[in-house]
């Protein structure tokens, strides 16, 4: 990635969507963004999100871009917001370009650390005047045309008038109450895993989390307790999660996304 935030011409897209793969949607981005640019590369991380639900959508990309090399460009379209006045947008991120509304759906993914910079989101809204863009599929019109100029080398600029902060999701935070620390599940995976708002550094050995009623051992990986268990553990995004042995800590506790839980420390 230059300092002017143009792209290094490696050609690597990945591609989140809610889209599924039933219908011809995905089908249609990838054929806009060949014919942009032919030798481009594209990688699936999924298109099976929820429809219309940013937070599993921003999670999915959290979890797999780190992982990419610098110069990938990642499209992220889990868009409710498709033909509103909600900014199309380009965010750069340790040398890494993200393409797509400006919902929060790229907040997760693109938070800086300590010592880092900002972040600035580049607001699309300069396209080349040849281009047709339908109002309900900025996916295939905006984005993958977009994003496939970006794999080519081109600047954000170039299709910018301006920059500004991306929106953030508004996700809960933990609180403190005599000692214990109070969360909640933030997402549910598609084993049942109940991903929670607690940082991982938070859980230490043998102190136990209680949800829905019930309490979870904790441990490290799912072979610490028995088939049918409850475990509390630090999940690869780095948060507590509960998850049953060899079952859907979803489906067991009647739980999901805002279901509350304490991790006692006392």
């Amino acid at each position: 990635m230059n300092p002017d935030g143009s792209g290094a011409g490696r050609g690597l897209i990945t591609l989140v969507t809610d889209f599924g793969t039933r219908d011809g949607y995905v089908g249609a981005m990838k054929g806009v963004i060949l014919g942009e640019f032919p030798r481009a590369q594209l990688i699936d991380i999924t298109h099976h999100v929820a429809a219309q639900d940013v937070i599993a959508g921003a999670f999915a990309i959290a979890q797999a871009s780190p992982h990419y090399p610098p110069g990938t460009v990642h499209v992220g379209v889990v868009d409710p917001g498709v033909g509103s006045d909600r900014r199309a947008i380009v965010v750069e991120h340790r040398g890494m370009l993200f393409v797509g509304p400006d919902n929060g759906l790229f907040s997760l993914a693109t938070i800086p650390v300590a010592g880092e910079s900002p972040t600035v989101a580049w607001t699309i809204d300069r396209l080349p005047p040849h281009w047709t863009v339908h109002p309900t599929f900025h996916g295939r019109d905006v984005f993958a045309r977009v994003a496939a100029r970006l794999a080519a080398g081109a600047s954000p600029g170039e299709f910018s008038s301006g920059t500004a902060p991306p929106l953030r999701l508004d996700l809960p935070h933990p609180e403190r109450a005599n000692g214990d620390l109070l969360g909640e599940v933030i997402h549910v995976d598609r084993f049942g895993n109940l991903i929670t708002n607690l940082p991982g550094e938070a859980l230490a050995a043998g102190h136990p989390v209680e949800i829905a009623g019930s309490q979870a051992v904790a441990g490290t990986t799912y072979a610490d307790v028995g088939k049918g268990r409850l475990l509390a553990y630090v999940g690869s995004a780095g948060y507590v999660e509960v998850a049953v042995r060899d079952g859907s800590a979803a489906q067991l506790l009647g739980a999901g996304r805002g279901t509350r839980l304490r991790l006692r420390h006392a």
